[in-house]
């Protein structure tokens, strides 16, 4: 039998940048939590895009923007759900299990949703299933931050946190653009099969499920903790104390109003860009490439490795922006730049203006959660970040919801309307203004905005 996996890295010097990357790299454990994590969210990329052709793209199911925002609330609520009780769960089952099981559930639950693929199964039979493969993933997701702190030593793991939600964007956009770039095979592979490129892309996210299990399979049952506790409470318990300490994190934020006026500012901008995503989903299924899914379909896959190019550009440039503007100056550019792009080059709905825009939309998104998640961090006491957050995580998707529930209302069917992208940019500069007003700078902020001395 061979022996147990090492999961720290061997202890040496403190490192900053490439260097710093290089040493977490080095250590085994982080090494192969990092490839449990972009294998499975380049999967998931895989899956959603099956999904998204499935159900949003094909002719004969092409739903209206109601049933778009039912599709993007039947991705997003099992997070704002579920998210606040995983961790009760989390602290009581072996997080190697988790990691290997969240990802080996999920391939008995594709192989019957390629079946009904296949069949033609439509309702809320399909969006049931659907619905319980997504779900699974909040654990998966949780599982891997709070294992990371076994594979990284403590002054590394600021870094770690950085790199792995932005190695996992990535590693999901490419997933997104292989399984576009896979759908054409099912054609060759499964002729006469319908939907057959759908049912392919399933296949692939379903290996890739099962890579990432044996990854993860690689670590000692007790590698990545929890780690015993005797005051632990029972799960009965425990679950009662999440909902008392929900209330208990929201009556705290009415005291730490730099906080409260952070989460409301990512809540104001998650409407407006959920506005904007279901609009980019009808302009290109109704406008770039009526009746021909393949081409909508990789036309916006090609928007979201866009966007997530401007995701990586945010994780990079807002830790050297904000040491010489403060997070809440920056927070303010960028929602003055996300209103300008609205108007132009938005406005003018060419593909490449779309492009152009969704590129600066995902540096404004991404830019806007990092400076978000510092100003909750640094503004909240550490008895109460974590039911915080699981309040954050709720405002973060259920927003997006909203916003899709509201471009039902407001879009046509080729989600075109100068109008609605006037009333986002006007959104985003109320914002602006009112964070503006409300917020007050830190004296962390003060000092990260510090001039520094040559």
């Amino acid at each position: 039998m061979s022996p147990a996996l090492p999961v720290r890295p061997p202890v040496r010097a403190p490192r900053t940048g490439l260097g710093q990357l290089l040493h977490l790299l080095g250590g085994s454990g982080f090494r192969r939590l990092f490839a449990v994590r972009v294998t499975s969210q380049f999967s998931d990329g895989v899956f959603q895009v099956a999904l998204a052709s499935y159900v949003v793209f094909a002719p004969e199911r092409a739903p209206s923007a109601w049933g778009i925002a039912a599709a993007l609330a039947v991705v997003l609520l099992p997070f704002s759900v579920l998210g606040p009780f995983v961790g009760v769960l989390l602290d009581r089952w072996s997080r190697r299990q988790v990691l290997v099981w969240a990802n080996l559930v999920r391939v008995p639950m594709l192989l019957a949703l390629a079946a009904c693929f296949v069949a033609g199964v439509d309702g809320p039979g399909l969006f049931v299933l659907i619905l319980a493969c997504l779900s699974v993933n909040r654990f998966l997701l949780a599982g891997l931050s709070a294992a990371l702190p076994h594979v990284v030593d403590a002054d590394e793991l600021v870094w770690a946190n950085a790199v792995t939600p932005t190695s996992g964007t990535g590693a999901f956009v490419l997933g997104a653009a292989a399984g576009a770039a896979v759908r054409p095979v099912g054609e060759v592979v499964l002729p006469g099969v319908g939907d057959a490129g759908d049912v392919v892309a399933v296949l692939v996210a379903t290996l890739g499920y099962v890579a990432a299990a044996l990854v993860a399979a690689g670590f000692a049952r007790s590698a990545l903790g929890p780690d015993f506790d005797p005051a632990r409470p029972a799960v009965r318990a425990a679950v009662r104390n999440v909902v008392d300490g929900l209330v208990a994190g929201l009556r705290h934020l009415g005291a730490r109003r730099d906080a409260a006026y952070a989460l409301a500012t990512i809540g104001a901008h998650r409407f407006c860009y959920g506005l904007t995503t279901v609009g980019l989903i009808l302009l290109y299924r109704e406008h770039f490439h009526p009746g021909d899914t393949d081409a909508a379909l990789a036309g916006l896959a090609t928007t979201v490795v866009v966007a997530g190019a401007g995701f990586v550009t945010a994780a990079v440039i807002t830790p050297m922006v904000t040491p010489r503007l403060g997070r809440h100056r920056w927070v303010l550019l960028l929602l003055v730049l996300a209103a300008v792009v609205q108007l132009f080059p938005s406005a003018l709905y060419t593909q490449p203006a779309v492009l152009v825009a969704a590129y600066l939309l995902g540096v404004v998104s991404q830019g806007v959660k990092i400076c978000v998640d510092t100003l909750v961090q640094s503004g909240v006491d550490d008895a109460f970040r974590g039911r915080v957050f699981a309040l954050y995580d709720v405002i973060f998707n259920a927003a997006f919801v909203a916003a899709a529930a509201a471009a039902a209302l407001v879009l046509p069917a080729d989600g075109r309307s100068v109008p609605v992208l006037v009333a986002c940019a006007l959104g985003y500069l109320v914002t602006a203004v009112a964070f503006a007003r409300l917020t007050r700078r830190t004296p962390a902020d003060v000092a990260l905005s510090a001039p520094r001395r040559p």
